[in-house]
């Protein structure tokens, strides 16, 4: 069979992959906290014996997608004015508790339930540096940048601000939640901003020309394996019959 036809093919999956991330990015442009995702490719042969390999060198060929990496580049801050919504200025994450484990998010809207526990959007407790819930009494909040959280003027705890090495997995869980090694967890250096949200990282623009870009490659990749397949059955139906 032509290699060509696998060239195609291998194109066609990469690029659908692709379709779905883009679209993702794009329809969570006004999700807070949001990261972007960016495909990376590799070789269709991996190992320590992938570079001498005849049939690693000839599949190599062709990049596959081997995943999306987390795009952390800091989004847009959007003034709120509720002193329970935060921000962080730089690199890390917040982290919460939910029922599966912790997770860290960069939506740092926030509320305090009736007995005080701070928690997110989705009412699960935000962790402290020490890695529990924060427990507040009633009283105006005010948040420094450090994390540290007053009511009334004395400092009742502090919000977790986490940061992980580099190469750290990041899977995501839902639009803005990541699942990571909590035993990889580090204080991050970054700053906390009181009364303001951090949007998606996705430029609007960008994105809907990056889903436009992908679609018509695509397009372009069903096209050849169309070709191809045309190929294959003209060969099927005049030359087999001769065999």
């Amino acid at each position: 069979m032509d290699s060509g036809f696998y060239a195609a093919y291998t194109g066609l999956v990469a690029r659908t992959q692709a379709l779905d991330s883009a679209a993702s990015n794009l329809a969570n442009v006004n999700t807070a906290g949001f990261r972007a995702e960016r495909e990376y490719f590799r070789g269709a042969i991996l190992g320590p014996d992938a570079a001498g390999s005849q049939l690693g060198a000839t599949v190599n060929d062709y990049g596959i997608l081997g995943g999306n990496d987390v795009n952390l580049a800091q989004g847009s801050f959007q003034a709120t004015g509720n002193p329970l919504d935060v921000a962080i200025e730089g690199q890390g994450f917040f982290a919460v508790q939910s029922a599966a484990g912790v997770r860290y998010t960069r939506d740092g809207a926030f509320q305090r339930t009736r007995t005080g526990t701070l928690v997110d959007a989705q009412g699960e407790p935000v962790l402290g540096a020490g890695g529990k819930p924060i427990q507040m009494p009633g009283g105006e909040v005010s948040i420094g940048a450090d994390g540290a959280i007053s009511v009334a003027g004395a400092v009742v705890g502090g919000i977790g601000v986490f940061a992980f090495p580099a190469g750290t997995p990041l899977v995501p869980e839902g639009a803005n939640r990541y699942i990571a090694d909590p035993a990889k967890a580090t204080a991050a250096k970054a700053s906390v901003r009181q009364g303001s949200l951090e949007g998606s990282n996705q430029d609007v623009i960008q994105g809907s020309l990056q889903l436009i870009l992908v679609q018509r490659q695509a397009e372009m990749m069903q096209k050849a394996l169309t070709v191809f397949n045309d190929d294959f059955d003209k060969a099927a139906t005049e030359e087999l019959p001769k065999v």
